[in-house]
């Protein structure tokens, strides 16, 4: 292969935010004819919490859209939902099959949501062996992922390594997490020590949502957390991560180093003035997104033969690969 191959998965269900957009999909866009990208929209995924099936239809073209409208281009990545593959779920069961139990007990995000749960499903436990297939039927050398997320790709590594060492062979390629290193921290607006996170999008002013217009962004960043003081500046204070999350947000829309940004702001009079302009520029960055996701949404039979086309190459690359490794492993493959 000359190009390294990259997998992104992201979940169709939730309101995908400003942390979202520069801590990932903006740079899948950015870097995409550099490797050779798979990206998929992880529907089965979002199954280990029940859903409403018509808005995780309806949620799935979204993201399908939001890809589209955010820069990925279907003529050089292939952009597929996961369940139109399925090479997904038939792999993982053979993963399920060499994956010891308590490396999935053991996982950070599954202890901490089975923890608020009465009843836990399998699919909360087994996702991360589904996590794993979707990335090593692919061949992926890389996987760009948040801190969050690291932990699951090193469990696929593992489990690469034990297939290669059970089967004796060299058989999986042993994927590498890359953690973005700008803008991959977005904090909430209403708690500048804590993630924005998806989970939370909903409650008002604690993220800001790609879809968001004008007014309703503006009015979350003036509602955003900052301090009693009024000085612009990077801080290591921790009373100040209001701010700095404020200026890192400006730094990575704007693309600019830490002295152009605080320049920027030498004229503000205080974090109204910061506020302000925070959501200017986020305004400005997002508007188009918003404008052409909406317009891809009013052809939803445009979006299916898009994501067709995308499956089928996913396919190509996936179906052979699960199909040696039920060789492998000695079934009959007709």
């Amino acid at each position: 292969m000359s190009k390294k191959r990259v997998f992104s998965g992201i979940q169709p269900t939730g309101n995908t935010h400003l942390g979202n957009y520069l801590g990932a999909i903006r740079n899948w866009a950015a870097r995409q004819a550099e490797k050779e990208n798979y990206f998929c929209i992880v529907d089965l995924h979002s199954l280990t919490v029940p859903q409403n099936p018509d808005e995780l239809r309806y949620e799935t073209r979204s993201m399908a859209a939001m890809l589209l409208a955010c820069g990925l281009d279907p003529n050089q990545s292939t952009i597929f939902v996961q369940s139109h593959v399925q090479a997904h779920a038939e792999g993982c069961w053979l993963l399920n099959c060499i994956t010891p139990l308590g490396w999935l007990q053991r996982m950070t995000q599954y202890k901490d949501k089975s923890a608020k749960q009465e009843s836990v499903l399998t699919g909360l436990l087994d996702y991360p062996v589904l996590m794993a297939g979707d990335i090593l039927f692919y061949d992926a050398h890389e996987v760009p992922v948040g801190e969050d997320q690291k932990q699951h790709v090193e469990l696929a590594r593992d489990i690469a390594q034990r297939f290669n060492a059970l089967y004796e062979t060299e058989f999986f390629v042993i994927p590498q997490p890359i953690i973005p290193a700008v803008g991959a921290r977005v904090m909430g607006l209403d708690d500048a020590t804590a993630k924005m996170s998806k989970s939370q999008a909903d409650k008002r002013g604690h993220a800001i949502r790609i879809l968001d217009d004008p007014k309703e962004i503006m009015h979350s960043f003036k509602r955003a957390v900052t301090d009693s003081g009024n000085e612009i500046a990077f801080s290591s204070d921790p009373e100040k991560a209001g701010v700095n999350n404020l200026l890192g947000i400006y730094k990575a829309v704007t693309g600019k180093d830490e002295t152009a940004v605080l320049a920027d702001f030498a004229d503000a009079r205080g974090y109204g003035d910061l506020k302000k302009r925070v959501a200017e520029v986020t305004i400005e960055m997002l508007t188009p997104i918003r404008e052409r996701h909406d317009y891809l949404m009013q052809d939803p039979a445009e979006l299916d033969r898009l994501m067709a086309v995308g499956a089928q190459h996913a396919r190509s690359v996936s179906q052979p690969k699960v199909d040696d490794m039920k060789r492998i492993m000695g079934l009959v493959v007709p």
